[in-house]
C-alpha cells in the first residue's frame, strides 16, 4: 500500500492575506507586523495581495476577521496584537474569547487563520517574541493557504470520479 503526501509549500505568489491587527498595545502590533509583511514579501507574497486593517482591541479581531472571511477574495488570515497581564481576570477574558472567537471564525469559514496575538506577563515578554511570532505567522498563512487550496482540489477531484459498476 502507498501512502500519499503532501510537502509543505511555502510559496507565496498568487495568495491573497488578510491581516486584522489589534491597535492597543500598539508598539507589539507593528512589531508583529513589520516582522510578517517582511516575511511575507520574502515568500512572493504582493503587497497588492495583502489587505491590512486594524481594529481598537484582541477581542475586535475575530469580527474583523469575519467580515474579512464573508468577502471570499482571501486565502488565509492573519491574527496581530497583545495582550499583556495586568492586576486583574480582564487578561484571562480577553485571552481566552479573543482566541476562541478567532479558532470558531476559521472553521465556521473553512480558512485558515495564523493567530499571532501574543499572550504575555509582560511588555518585555511581548517585545522579545514578537519579531518572531510575526515572521511564524506568515509562513503559517502561506503553507495553510496552499495546504487548504491542494486539499479543496483534491476534494473537487474525487467528486468528479464516477464509481459506476
Amino acid at each position: 500500500m502507498t501512502v500519499g503526501h503532501y510537502e509543505s509549500n511555502l510559496d507565496g505568489a498568487g495568495v491573497r492575506i488578510g491581516i486584522v491587527q489589534a491597535r492597543f498595545n500598539e508598539t507589539v502590533g507593528n512589531g508583529l507586523l513589520s516582522a510578517c509583511l517582511a516575511e511575507l514579501s520574502k515568500l512572493g507574497v504582493l503587497n497588492e495581495d495583502i489587505l491590512h486593517v486594524t481594529v481598537p482591541g484582541a477581542l475586535e479581531v475575530p469580527l474583523a476577521l469575519q467580515k474579512l472571511a464573508d468577502t471570499n477574495q482571501f486565502d488565509a488570515l492573519i491574527a496581530l496584537g497583545a495582550v499583556i497581564r495586568g492586576e486583574t481576570y480582564h487578561f484571562e477574558l480577553v485571552s481566552n474569547e479573543s482566541g476562541a472567537g478567532i479558532t470558531r471564525v476559521g472553521l465556521d469559514n473553512g480558512i485558515a487563520i495564523a493567530n499571532a496575538i501574543l499572550t504575555t506577563e509582560n511588555d518585555e515578554q511581548a517585545e522579545a517574541r514578537m519579531l518572531e511570532k510575526g515572521t511564524d505567522a506568515a509562513r503559517v498563512a502561506v503553507e495553510m493557504a496552499n495546504l487548504t487550496l491542494a486539499l479543496e482540489e483534491l476534494i473537487e477531484a474525487t467528486e468528479d470520479v464516477s464509481y459506476d459498476a
